[in-house]
């Protein structure tokens, strides 16, 4: 079989990355340094799964939007725990990414940049809420080490009596932007530094570059946008303060 031909060069391939990563890491003495061979060897074993699962829903509409209601349930989760978990935070992390992710989707649909359809609703909406579970987990935790780093300051202006909001507003706003700088470079730099992998799967697929083209920066837009919607959401929530919070793990 000639999936065959590439199965054992792909493990072979997988595997002395695995190791380089873990070795560096272990070598340097960080902590949970079998961290990313644990990530890549649980991706892998899902990414099995969802292909398999895919290739019978794709077309599906109702399928399609179940396997995105889960996709969201997990990365809400898991940038809630990311955050610090509790059902508050989970209510205000989930709250917010589906804010974000649910105003860019009606967006890219309701105008006909892109074509309605569960093919493409599965490949933006799960690329759309996997960066928004990503600047909700860089947003929650900046807010929280800024907070951390810039105390005194913060009860400075709770003891002139300002409101805790108030008191962590420029904090907040800094958090925000630092959560945003990953996707501001990789949109920047697209065709310069990178070729994403949207737009290099749409000319796998038999797109032209042109077409391909069109399709990523709808997909860069969106991710922008879903994050800018979600980290001011996250940040705003989580701004009022009274006292030092607790540093996320």
């Amino acid at each position: 079989m000639p999936e065959l031909d590439y199965f054992v060069p792909t493990l072979a391939g997988v595997g002395l990355l695995l190791v380089l990563a873990t070795a560096v890491l272990l070598a340097f003495r960080v902590p949970s340094g079998f961290s990313p061979a644990l990530a890549i060897f649980r991706g892998a074993v899902q990414l099995a799964a969802v292909s398999f699962v895919l290739s019978g829903i794709i077309t599906s509409p109702g399928w399609v939007a179940l396997a995105l209601l889960v996709m969201f349930a997990v990365a809400a989760v898991s940038a809630t725990r990311r955050v610090g978990w509790s059902w508050p935070h989970l209510g205000l992390v989930g709250g917010s990414m589906a804010a974000g992710v649910g105003a860019t989707l009606l967006i890219i649909f309701g105008s006909g940049a892109i074509e309605f359809s569960p093919r493409y609703a599965l490949a933006i909406g799960g690329i759309v809420i996997g960066n928004a579970m990503t600047v909700a987990v860089l947003a929650g935790r900046r807010f929280a080490e800024t907070v951390h780093d810039h105390w005194d300051e913060v009860e400075g202006w709770l003891a002139l009596g300002a409101s805790p909001r108030r008191a962590t507003l420029d904090l907040a706003r800094r958090s925000v932007r630092s959560a945003l700088i990953p996707a501001t470079d990789q949109t920047k730099t697209t065709g310069l530094v990178t070729l994403p992998g949207a737009f290099v799967g749409a000319i796998f697929g038999g797109i032209s570059p042109l077409e391909a083209g069109r399709f990523q920066i709808v997909v860069l837009a969106a991710i922008m946008a879903a994050g800018a919607v979600t980290a001011v959401l996250v940040v705003a929530q989580l701004a009022p303060v009274r006292q030092l919070p607790a540093l996320p793990r």
